[in-house]
């Protein structure tokens, strides 16, 4: 994985820009990428010192509050849109937000983050064989044996 040295690495899972009207007195749309924090994201330290004085201390909350957006479009409007850093878009980490069935089971072994949700009563999880869905409905314990069969409590899998 590249190293976060300078800035922001993660994932965003959208084809389009965050789009909000700003709070100043101009109320000018801004548009900006933000990482999705299901999946994982890296903040360098040279970047996290900049971020200190707009969010330590209570502020993160006040910034979420003023653009009324969860915290991490609160961070991807601090690093990109105050701070002028862009995110570093990172393919292998992957939120619930994003389709699970999409991932080719080829690059598993590849991935740095996995996830699963569900909604209502349809699962999104990876679409991979092995461990019985009753027992392993979220799919990890399965991919879990197919990164690592030898683990004694992996069964043989097809």
């Amino acid at each position: 994985m590249t190293h976060c040295k300078t800035g922001i690495l993660g994932n965003h899972h959208s084809k389009y820009h965050s789009r909000f009207l700003k709070w100043d007195k101009r109320n000018q749309q801004i548009s900006f990428w933000f990482a999705t924090f299901g999946a994982g994201f890296c903040i360098s330290s040279a970047l996290g010192l900049k971020i200190k004085p707009i969010a330590s201390g209570g502020k993160f909350m006040n910034v979420c509050d003023k653009i009324r957006q969860p915290d991490d479009v609160t961070m991807g409007y601090i690093i990109e849109h105050v701070l002028h850093k862009k995110l570093k878009v990172i393919e292998e980490l992957h939120s619930h937000i994003e389709s699970m069935q999409v991932i080719n089971n080829n690059t598993l072994k590849h991935q740095i983050s996995l996830s699963y949700s569900k909604i209502k009563n349809k699962m999104n999880v990876l679409t991979i064989e092995g461990i019985n869905k009753t027992v392993d409905p979220t799919r990890l314990l399965s991919l879990h044996c197919l990164l690592y069969p030898h683990v004694s409590n992996c069964p043989s899998l097809p």
